[in-house]
Protein backbone atom coordinates (compact mmCIF):
# COMPACT_ATOMS: atom_id res chain seq x y z
CA UNK A 1 0.00 0.00 0.00
CA UNK A 2 1.57 3.29 -1.11
CA UNK A 3 0.86 6.05 1.40
CA UNK A 4 4.01 8.12 1.88
CA UNK A 5 3.16 10.55 -0.91
CA UNK A 6 -0.17 11.57 0.63
CA UNK A 7 0.74 13.22 3.92
CA UNK A 8 4.20 13.32 5.47
CA UNK A 9 2.72 14.08 8.92
CA UNK A 10 0.96 10.70 9.11
CA UNK A 11 2.93 7.59 9.99
CA UNK A 12 2.42 4.53 7.79
CA UNK A 13 0.60 2.69 10.59
CA UNK A 14 -1.69 5.68 11.30
CA UNK A 15 -2.55 6.10 7.66
CA UNK A 16 -3.24 2.38 7.28
CA UNK A 17 -5.64 2.54 10.21
CA UNK A 18 -7.31 5.59 8.67
CA UNK A 19 -7.85 3.71 5.42
CA UNK A 20 -9.43 0.78 7.27
CA UNK A 21 -11.81 3.09 9.13
CA UNK A 22 -12.75 4.89 5.93
CA UNK A 23 -13.34 1.60 4.14
CA UNK A 24 -15.63 0.41 6.95
CA UNK A 25 -17.50 3.71 6.89
CA UNK A 26 -18.18 3.37 3.17
CA UNK A 27 -21.29 1.26 3.93
CA UNK A 28 -23.17 2.15 0.74
CA UNK A 29 -20.40 0.88 -1.55
CA UNK A 30 -20.37 -2.89 -1.84
CA UNK A 31 -17.60 -5.23 -2.91
CA UNK A 32 -18.75 -6.68 -6.25
CA UNK A 33 -19.51 -10.42 -5.82
CA UNK A 34 -18.01 -10.96 -9.28
CA UNK A 35 -14.58 -10.18 -7.83
CA UNK A 36 -14.84 -13.22 -5.57
CA UNK A 37 -14.89 -15.40 -8.71
CA UNK A 38 -12.60 -13.62 -11.17
CA UNK A 39 -9.66 -11.26 -10.79
CA UNK A 40 -10.26 -7.53 -10.30
CA UNK A 41 -7.70 -4.76 -9.81
CA UNK A 42 -6.90 -3.93 -6.20
CA UNK A 43 -7.32 -0.43 -4.79
CA UNK A 44 -7.15 1.58 -1.58
CA UNK A 45 -10.13 3.55 -0.27
CA UNK A 46 -8.76 6.91 0.82
CA UNK A 47 -12.00 8.83 1.36
CA UNK A 48 -15.76 8.43 1.58
CA UNK A 49 -18.80 10.64 1.28
CA UNK A 50 -22.54 10.41 0.88
CA UNK A 51 -23.05 8.18 -2.16
CA UNK A 52 -19.40 7.96 -3.22
CA UNK A 53 -15.94 6.80 -2.27
CA UNK A 54 -12.47 7.90 -3.33
CA UNK A 55 -10.06 5.20 -4.52
CA UNK A 56 -6.37 5.00 -5.31
CA UNK A 57 -5.48 2.41 -7.96
CA UNK A 58 -1.87 1.17 -8.13
CA UNK A 59 0.21 0.54 -11.25
CA UNK A 60 -1.84 -1.65 -13.56
CA UNK A 61 -2.19 -2.47 -17.23
CA UNK A 62 -5.35 -2.54 -19.32
CA UNK A 63 -5.90 -3.59 -22.93
CA UNK A 64 -8.10 -1.12 -24.77
CA UNK A 65 -9.85 -0.56 -28.06
CA UNK A 66 -9.32 2.44 -30.27
CA UNK A 67 -12.05 5.06 -29.74
CA UNK A 68 -15.41 3.82 -31.03
CA UNK A 69 -17.74 6.46 -32.43
CA UNK A 70 -21.40 5.71 -31.76
CA UNK A 71 -24.58 7.40 -30.58
CA UNK A 72 -25.16 4.55 -28.10
CA UNK A 73 -23.10 3.66 -25.03
CA UNK A 74 -24.66 0.19 -25.01
CA UNK A 75 -23.89 -0.39 -28.69
CA UNK A 76 -20.31 0.88 -28.46
CA UNK A 77 -19.60 -1.16 -25.31
CA UNK A 78 -20.94 -4.30 -26.99
CA UNK A 79 -18.70 -3.68 -30.02
CA UNK A 80 -15.63 -3.10 -27.84
CA UNK A 81 -16.40 -6.03 -25.56
CA UNK A 82 -16.57 -8.47 -28.48
CA UNK A 83 -13.19 -7.27 -29.78
CA UNK A 84 -11.65 -7.70 -26.35
CA UNK A 85 -13.33 -11.06 -25.78
CA UNK A 86 -11.78 -12.33 -29.03
CA UNK A 87 -8.44 -11.02 -27.73
CA UNK A 88 -8.57 -13.01 -24.47
CA UNK A 89 -9.78 -16.09 -26.35
CA UNK A 90 -6.49 -16.12 -28.25
CA UNK A 91 -6.96 -13.67 -31.11
CA UNK A 92 -3.68 -11.91 -30.33
CA UNK A 93 -0.11 -12.01 -31.62
CA UNK A 94 0.85 -14.78 -29.18
CA UNK A 95 -2.30 -16.88 -29.74
CA UNK A 96 -2.49 -16.83 -25.94
CA UNK A 97 -5.68 -17.40 -23.95
CA UNK A 98 -6.09 -14.93 -21.10
CA UNK A 99 -8.40 -15.18 -18.09
CA UNK A 100 -11.52 -13.00 -18.00
CA UNK A 101 -11.35 -10.19 -15.45
CA UNK A 102 -13.61 -7.44 -14.14
CA UNK A 103 -14.65 -4.73 -14.50
CA UNK A 104 -15.15 -3.92 -18.15
CA UNK A 105 -14.41 -0.19 -18.43
CA UNK A 106 -15.96 2.15 -20.96
CA UNK A 107 -14.47 5.63 -21.08
CA UNK A 108 -17.11 8.05 -22.35
CA UNK A 109 -16.32 11.27 -24.21
CA UNK A 110 -19.87 12.63 -24.55
CA UNK A 111 -21.17 14.45 -27.59
CA UNK A 112 -22.80 17.89 -27.51
CA UNK A 113 -26.32 16.56 -28.03
CA UNK A 114 -28.56 13.50 -27.60
CA UNK A 115 -28.45 12.51 -31.28
CA UNK A 116 -24.76 13.21 -31.92
CA UNK A 117 -21.93 10.70 -32.03
CA UNK A 118 -19.92 10.23 -28.83
CA UNK A 119 -16.56 8.51 -28.44
CA UNK A 120 -16.11 5.36 -26.34
CA UNK A 121 -12.98 3.41 -25.38
CA UNK A 122 -13.56 -0.06 -23.92
CA UNK A 123 -10.92 -1.75 -21.73
CA UNK A 124 -10.22 -5.06 -19.98
CA UNK A 125 -7.98 -5.30 -16.91
CA UNK A 126 -4.91 -7.45 -17.66
CA UNK A 127 -4.52 -10.27 -15.08
CA UNK A 128 -1.48 -10.06 -12.81
CA UNK A 129 0.25 -13.02 -14.45
CA UNK A 130 0.09 -11.24 -17.83
CA UNK A 131 0.91 -7.71 -16.64
CA UNK A 132 4.62 -7.98 -17.42
CA UNK A 133 4.07 -8.90 -21.06
CA UNK A 134 0.48 -8.58 -22.32
CA UNK A 135 0.14 -9.93 -25.87
CA UNK A 136 -0.19 -7.26 -28.55
CA UNK A 137 -3.05 -7.41 -31.05
CA UNK A 138 -4.08 -5.49 -34.11
CA UNK A 139 -6.55 -2.70 -33.35
CA UNK A 140 -5.92 -2.83 -29.59
CA UNK A 141 -3.39 -1.11 -27.36
CA UNK A 142 -2.11 -1.49 -23.80
CA UNK A 143 -2.69 1.32 -21.31
CA UNK A 144 -0.09 1.40 -18.54
CA UNK A 145 -1.54 3.19 -15.53
CA UNK A 146 0.61 4.89 -12.96
CA UNK A 147 -1.13 5.64 -9.67
CA UNK A 148 -4.69 6.66 -10.54
CA UNK A 149 -7.35 8.29 -8.39
CA UNK A 150 -11.08 7.94 -8.94
CA UNK A 151 -14.25 9.27 -7.35
CA UNK A 152 -16.70 6.38 -7.60
CA UNK A 153 -20.49 6.06 -7.45
CA UNK A 154 -22.16 2.64 -7.56
CA UNK A 155 -25.52 1.72 -9.04
CA UNK A 156 -27.31 -1.51 -9.89
CA UNK A 157 -29.26 -3.07 -12.72
CA UNK A 158 -28.43 -3.08 -16.40
CA UNK A 159 -26.64 0.00 -17.72
CA UNK A 160 -28.64 1.96 -20.30
CA UNK A 161 -27.92 4.93 -22.52
CA UNK A 162 -30.23 7.00 -20.31
CA UNK A 163 -28.86 5.92 -16.93
CA UNK A 164 -25.18 6.72 -17.41
CA UNK A 165 -25.71 10.48 -17.78
CA UNK A 166 -28.01 10.51 -14.76
CA UNK A 167 -25.49 8.60 -12.63
CA UNK A 168 -22.60 10.84 -13.72
CA UNK A 169 -24.69 13.89 -12.81
CA UNK A 170 -25.51 12.36 -9.42
CA UNK A 171 -21.81 11.77 -8.70
CA UNK A 172 -21.02 15.37 -9.63
CA UNK A 173 -23.74 16.63 -7.27
CA UNK A 174 -22.67 14.41 -4.37
CA UNK A 175 -19.06 15.64 -4.63
CA UNK A 176 -20.13 19.29 -4.43
CA UNK A 177 -19.94 20.65 -0.90
CA UNK A 178 -17.57 17.89 0.22
CA UNK A 179 -13.81 18.11 0.73
CA UNK A 180 -13.55 16.26 -2.58
CA UNK A 181 -15.34 18.98 -4.57
CA UNK A 182 -12.06 19.78 -6.37
CA UNK A 183 -12.63 16.58 -8.40
CA UNK A 184 -15.35 18.53 -10.22
CA UNK A 185 -13.00 21.35 -11.19
CA UNK A 186 -13.13 21.75 -14.96
CA UNK A 187 -16.52 20.07 -15.10
CA UNK A 188 -18.24 23.33 -14.17
CA UNK A 189 -17.43 24.72 -17.60
CA UNK A 190 -17.79 21.36 -19.31
CA UNK A 191 -20.54 19.28 -17.63
CA UNK A 192 -20.12 16.64 -20.32
CA UNK A 193 -16.49 15.96 -19.38
CA UNK A 194 -15.03 12.51 -19.86
CA UNK A 195 -16.09 9.88 -17.33
CA UNK A 196 -15.77 6.11 -17.06
CA UNK A 197 -18.39 3.39 -16.58
CA UNK A 198 -17.29 0.15 -14.88
CA UNK A 199 -19.44 -2.98 -15.31
CA UNK A 200 -18.69 -6.05 -13.19
CA UNK A 201 -21.26 -8.61 -14.32
CA UNK A 202 -21.82 -10.91 -17.26
CA UNK A 203 -24.82 -9.87 -19.41
CA UNK A 204 -26.37 -13.21 -18.39
CA UNK A 205 -26.47 -12.29 -14.70
CA UNK A 206 -29.82 -10.72 -13.89
CA UNK A 207 -29.53 -10.07 -10.15
CA UNK A 208 -26.88 -8.61 -7.87
CA UNK A 209 -25.50 -6.43 -10.65
CA UNK A 210 -22.88 -3.83 -9.72
CA UNK A 211 -21.90 -0.89 -11.92
CA UNK A 212 -19.89 2.24 -11.20
CA UNK A 213 -19.29 5.74 -12.51
CA UNK A 214 -15.67 6.90 -12.17
CA UNK A 215 -14.35 10.46 -12.32
CA UNK A 216 -10.56 10.16 -12.68
CA UNK A 217 -8.36 12.90 -11.20
CA UNK A 218 -4.72 13.58 -10.32
CA UNK A 219 -2.94 13.41 -6.98
CA UNK A 220 -2.46 17.15 -6.51
CA UNK A 221 -5.97 17.43 -5.10
CA UNK A 222 -5.33 14.52 -2.77
CA UNK A 223 -2.29 16.28 -1.30
CA UNK A 224 -4.46 19.36 -0.78
CA UNK A 225 -7.12 17.38 1.12
CA UNK A 226 -4.63 15.73 3.49
CA UNK A 227 -2.80 19.00 4.06
CA UNK A 228 -5.96 20.58 5.55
Amino acid sequence: MATSNLNPTLSSSSFFLLLLLLSFAAGGIVFPPTCERIECPSYNVIGVGKGFEIRQYPWTEWVSTAPIDDISFVGATRTGFLRLFDYIQGKNDYNETIEMTAPVLTEVSPSDGPFCTSSFTVSFYVPKKNQANPPPAEGLHVQRWGFKYAAVRQFGGFVSDESIGEEASALYTSLQGSIWAFVNEGRKDDPKSVYTVAQYNSPFEFSGRVNEIWFMFDMQGVKHVYAN
